[in-house]
């Protein structure tokens, strides 16, 4: 059996993981960004998101994780893209 600093370890590294893909996902979608305000596009995408809770509730489901908690985390992180998109357009719309 592995100890507790054992156990506790590997969520630390999960955490980094997480972490490190969570600023990568950032990365990219201020490049939709980026693409939206250069086409004057809407930062947010009704149907885009709809996808996404889909598909976010089936990856939930096969790897045995609350599809509910998926889905709370997905909306948090599609509120923030949402504002770095409103706030990119702002910034090319006082160019």
């Amino acid at each position: 059996m592995e100890t507790l600093d054992e156990l506790r370890t590997k969520i630390d590294d999960i955490d980094n993981a997480i972490i490190a893909k969570l600023a990568e996902r950032f990365k990219i979608t201020n490049q939709v960004g980026e693409y939206k305000a250069a086409n004057k596009l809407p930062a947010k995408d009704t149907d885009r998101e709809a996808k996404q809770y889909q598909r976010i509730t089936e990856l939930a489901v096969q790897h045995d994780l609350d599809p509910e908690f998926a889905k709370a985390f997905l909306a948090v992180v599609i509120e923030r893209v949402i504002q770095n998109h409103e706030e990119i357009a702002e910034k090319h719309a006082k160019k």
